[in-house]
């Protein structure tokens, strides 16, 4: 089954070249059927990188799903055309009202602020508090599942004296679960990040299940079934030549900047990476859809609502 989007968005003819099955969302109206509806809230600023980046997941599986693009509303990016904003995108405060199976919460290039101090925090908190009485489940994303653990659990963010940056190993920790069917014990994951979460503060925090950890960058995915919540401080969305973007960026900036570990053949900057994250990037996305599809109430005004 397809994804359903705005045939005039540009991940519909990315995907569609690909190979992603995609239908209009004029096509999908004429369809009786019930699709999933996906709420992405993109804090990343290029804003059309990161929707292809998470619509090539979620436009994977058998389900149908209707994805809607959402931003903060009073924030204004700086990196995306302003129609292309105006055209696709909705404000939270216009959506508020509406019921999501699902809500993915993107990272955002603001690690080195305080939660309190960034400018929309506020309105973010609001966000996660209407997640528990709109959205059947949450997926919060690098700085997005960092903001949410902290917002519901305490659980605080720390700077790292250097960037942890590259593709590194992580272990399978609960093969039982159903977010991780299909998964190998050892799974390649794209790290960027500037800061870390704890793995002893997360197990202090009551209710939370660590499912993917690194003896070297510490807790990846974990799952907070009390909020109907997964938080995943990697990034499996990345495409193959993201890591090698943000690489070569600080390089003509002149910024000091390590190789990404592990990710080009030899650790050579000179050759081209191999994405070896895909697949399970691909069946975690699944595994998350169809728990929602199992779970989620086939009529929309029910989510929410007490079990």
């Amino acid at each position: 089954m397809p994804i359903t989007l705005p045939a005039n968005l540009p991940a519909f003819d990315v995907l569609s070249r690909e190979g992603v099955m995609v239908m209009s969302d004029t096509r999908a109206a004429r369809q009786d059927i019930r699709p999933l509806k996906i709420g992405l809230l993109n804090l990343m600023p290029k804003k059309i990188q990161t929707e292809n980046q998470f619509a090539r997941l979620i436009g994977a599986t058998p389900l149908q799903i209707d994805l809607r693009l959402i931003r903060m509303s009073e924030h204004q990016t700086k990196n995306t055309a302003a129609e292309h904003m105006e055209e696709f995108y909705k404000p939270f405060q216009e959506v508020k009202d509406e019921k999501f199976d699902g809500l993915i919460i993107t990272g955002a290039p603001i690690e080195h602020l305080p939660f309190e101090e960034v400018t929309y925090w506020d309105e973010l908190c609001e966000v996660f508090d209407w997640t528990q009485t709109h959205v059947q489940s949450t997926f919060g994303v690098c700085w997005g599942g960092m903001a949410m653990i902290n917002h519901f659990h305490g659980v605080p963010k720390h700077i790292l004296d250097h960037k942890a940056f590259g593709c590194f190993r992580h272990r399978n920790l609960a093969p039982a679960s159903p977010y991780l069917r299909g998964f190998s014990d050892d799974v390649l994951i794209p790290v960027s990040r500037w800061t870390e979460m704890r793995q002893d503060e997360v197990d202090a925090a009551p209710g939370l299940t660590t499912l993917l950890g690194s003896p070297e960058v510490g807790p990846c995915l974990v799952e907070d079934p009390a909020h109907r919540a997964l938080y995943i401080f990697n990034h499996f969305e990345y495409d193959s030549g993201t890591l090698k973007e943000e690489y070569d960026r600080d390089v003509a900036a002149g910024k000091a900047i390590n190789v990404p570990v592990n990710y080009y053949p030899g650790d050579d900057p000179s050759r081209a990476p191999l994405n070896r994250w895909r697949s399970h990037a691909h069946l975690l996305y699944g595994n998350w859809l169809n728990e929602i599809y199992q779970s989620t109430p086939f009529d929309p005004s029910r989510i929410g609502e007490p079990a």
